[in-house]
């Protein structure tokens, strides 16, 4: 493994990673979303309306799969790092003032390069769990069904990957992820 090549990948990777498209995009339009909202997928589309949290979900699940492709070029051995430094990046962004999002598209995306067969499952798994979740849950745990659902799509993902393979990309990522979810959870919200 070369060392440079890795600490260039997890570099680049966190670096796009630090590009919040979601504070980009509102920023464009004369207003910081951080200022009322998350600044991921749920938040541009409770305060911008459908297009704009597609748009804006595309290009961070993109830049997800950007930087493990950059990793997978430079240094593989390096794809764990990469995956983790571009949802730090997401969540800690060094371009808006280490404030961003979860990282949930972030990882989505890098995972659906570094593992994409436990990905598919886990995100099908997630979806469904969305509507037993808000007819018994939510009210009680005040949590968005977003989170809640990708809470249970990263854990069915990591046991797939035990199998298929993307154990480490996975680990990597979700915890980076989590962390920044329960820093969110204290302040009040999640998205």
């Amino acid at each position: 493994m070369s060392v440079l090549s890795a600490l260039i990948a997890v570099l680049l990777a966190y670096l796009l990673g630090s590009l919040v498209f979601g504070v980009i995009f509102s920023r464009l339009r004369g207003r910081d979303i951080r200022d009322a909202d998350a600044p991921g997928g749920s938040g541009v589309y409770r305060q911008y309306g459908a297009l704009a949290a597609v748009t804006v979900t595309l290009f961070d699940l993109l830049k997800g799969a950007a930087a493990v492709l950059l990793a997978l070029a430079l240094e593989p051995a390096s794809v764990p790092w990469a995956v983790a430094a571009v949802v730090a990046g997401h969540n800690y962004p060094l371009f808006f003032r280490f404030e961003g999002g979860a990282g949930i598209a972030p990882l989505m995306g890098a995972l659906l390069v570094a593992a994409p067969l436990p990905l598919l499952v886990a995100v099908a798994v997630g979806l469904l769990a969305i509507v037993p979740y808000r007819r018994l849950w939510q009210a009680t745990l005040k949590l968005n069904a977003i989170p809640f659902a990708a809470a249970v799509a990263v854990l069915v993902a990591f046991a797939l990957s035990l199998k298929w393979g993307g154990t480490a990309p996975l680990l990597a990522g979700a915890g980076v992820m989590a962390l920044r979810s329960l820093q969110l959870l204290r302040r009040g919200g999640v998205a």
